[in-house]
């Protein structure tokens, strides 16, 4: 009995005992769960504090590259004004002088850590700097010299564009591996086409349309055709399996070429159609004009992305939906509408411009490629020489053949190429500007970054070429083209008929027209064959404007037209009061087509 009673007393002891512990491995489980659940707790904390910190970091660097920036951008225009009677340095030289200087003082200063701040980024080039300057471009081309000219710019445009990228292709496949750097054939035709787009930009700034209207037009036709003849061409290689070279790879290339080219042309026209369209059929002004602006901005972006989603040319397609678009939709919309899109996309264009040559200025300072490449100072200089004297072989190869060409087919003296104007030609498409770096990055890079020393050695010899070509065949423009055209020489070049062309704003005329009147267009209509090989481009004239006063401007709208209903003595009274019955000036109120309500007999 004593045992089970000391047995008895013993067994509250262990339930306690065994309470106790099993309370203190439940204490002790909480507790580590709590110390767990707080150390996730505090390293979210930290992340997130870190996190604060890093965007902190990110926006002040942010706000840092936008200041310097916008700073440089005030800075390059001031500059360039007081700079702009200089007989060596234009606007864009200083530009790209300036992001130099700027990226310089940004390399030395950060010791460069923030070389990733001076990176060119293709994308940001062709998706929202180009655009605003291909459209501007269009919309405020000098059309009837643009078309009077035509010929000799799709020669000099587009089949300059494959003799010049044949040359520099083949020139680059027999040199560089001697110089031992081996690439792939797809790789020596991108270096064709990226060598043969031009940047014309720094001759247009020494020449006036209204003394050398024939130069102008063909310098700035041929740079425009230039470029998007060089894209199409840059994406058509890029769509083709180049193992090696043979004649049916060429064929297919040339095919894909006129391909793209036309499919960009139907699209960039349509666009321009439909916003001419819409904003005549809905009568968008009268309700709001910025509705009408945000039409006339938003329809041409739109078809250069829409060009661009489809591998086509966005810079075809948006030059000639501003042609169409200043053609019919700016004289559709109100007075005020017409004013502001005018002066707001020639200043995107100024601005976007003169950002370009900083930007390119800048990127010549990025360590990363420089330090990539494989090859010493003077292999370097060897590669960009020999591309660089492969430009001016390729250049003068179709120049001054195919102006001959042109002359041959002008009748009248007065509009063939003089040779003067055929070296001008020659040496405004020298330069190489941004089109070349971004393709360039495009072909040699992932996005911006490349870990091939070859492809880096590329990269560095572009922009070795864009530099020289830039600063010194810049600097010596304005000195060649006032030895090859003195003032007398470029005074006398307007005849006066040209002059009279020049005293009002070039938008407010006729596509294909030719500064005459209505009735002087024709003395006699061309009824014949003969006629027609005689006046070519007369007679073409004169059937568009048939054809667009009887179907194109009554759906699309347009330049005002003395309607059938009008009186005959109101007619001749705006004929006397313009100068051209076509035309009226950007001031008047009588512009859209839409808004052209009958005239009542007086």
């Amino acid at each position: 009995m004593q045992k089970l009673r000391a047995l008895s007393a013993q067994l509250p002891s262990l339930d306690w005992r065994t309470s106790i512990n099993r309370t203190k491995t439940e204490a002790l489980n909480q507790l580590q769960r709590k110390t767990i659940l707080s150390a996730m707790l505090q390293l979210i904390a930290q992340y997130l504090y870190s996190a604060k910190m890093l965007a902190q970091t990110n926006n002040e660097s942010l706000v840092v590259e936008i200041c310097l920036t916008v700073g440089l951008l005030l800075a390059s225009m001031l500059i360039g004004h007081l700079l702009h009677t200089n007989k060596w340095v234009n606007e864009s030289i200083t530009s790209l002088l300036l992001g130099l200087c700027a990226g310089m003082v940004v390399f030395l200063l950060s010791k460069g850590q923030n070389s990733h701040i001076l990176l060119f980024d293709e994308n940001l080039f062709f998706y929202y700097l180009l655009p605003p300057i291909i459209f501007n471009a269009g919309f405020q081309v000098k059309k009837k010299q643009f078309f009077q000219n035509f010929v000799a710019i799709m020669l000099f445009g587009v089949i300059g564009v494959f003799i010049s990228f044949t040359i520099i292709a083949f020139t680059c496949k027999w040199i560089f591996p001697k110089l031992g750097l081996p690439l792939s054939y797809k790789n020596y035709l991108a270096l064709g086409v990226i060598f043969s787009a031009t940047d014309s930009v720094c001759t247009l700034q020494f020449l006036s349309q209204d003394e050398t209207p024939l130069l102008y037009s063909l310098v700035f036709g041929e740079g425009v055709m230039n470029d998007a003849s060089s894209v199409v061409l840059f994406n058509a290689i890029q769509s083709l399996n180049l193992s090696e070279m043979n004649a049916v790879e060429v064929l297919i290339l040339v095919g894909k070429f006129f391909y793209l080219f036309f499919t960009s042309t139907v699209l960039g026209i349509s666009a321009g159609l439909l916003s001419a369209y819409l904003i005549k059929k809905l009568y968008v002004g009268r309700h709001s004009t910025d509705r009408e602006i945000a039409i006339m901005v938003l329809m041409p972006y739109l078809s250069y992305m829409l060009a661009e989603l489809l591998k086509l040319s966005g810079i075809l397609t948006v030059f000639l939906c501003g042609i169409v678009m200043s053609h019919y939709t700016w004289h559709n919309v109100t007075q005020s509408s017409r004013i502001t899109t005018r002066h707001m996309f020639a200043t995107l264009s100024f601005i976007t411009e003169t950002f370009i040559f900083l930007y390119v200025g800048m990127d010549a300072l990025d360590k990363e490629k420089w330090k990539k490449t494989n090859v010493g100072p003077a292999t370097s200089l060897e590669l960009s020489a020999t591309l660089l004297m492969s430009v001016i072989i390729g250049r003068a190869a179709f120049v001054f053949p195919l102006s001959t060409f042109s002359n041959i087919m002008r009748r009248t003296s007065g509009t063939r190429i003089g040779f003067r104007h055929q070296v001008i030609i020659w040496w405004a498409g020298l330069m190489r500007g941004a089109v070349s770096i971004a393709l360039a990055y495009n072909q040699f890079t992932n996005a911006g970054v490349t870990r091939s020393p070859v492809h880096a050695t590329v990269i560095t010899s572009t922009v070795i070429v864009v530099l020289f070509s830039t600063v010194v065949f810049g600097m010596l423009t304005r000195p060649l083209v006032e030895w090859l055209l003195p003032h007398h020489m470029r005074s006398g070049n307007v005849s006066p008929d040209a002059k009279s062309l020049f005293e009002y704003d070039d938008i407010d005329r006729r596509l294909l027209g030719d500064g005459s009147s209505d009735e002087n267009v024709f003395s006699t209509r061309p009824s014949s064959l003969q006629m027609l090989l005689r006046a070519p481009t007369s007679t073409v004239h004169y059937f568009w404007r048939k054809f667009d006063d009887a179907y194109m401007r009554p759906m699309f709208g347009g330049m005002q037209v003395d309607l059938p209903r009008q009186n005959n003595s109101i007619s001749h009274d705006r004929r006397a009061n313009n100068g051209h019955a076509s035309d009226s000036s950007p001031d008047s109120s009588r512009h859209g087509y839409y808004r052209v309500l009958p005239v009542t007999e007086e």
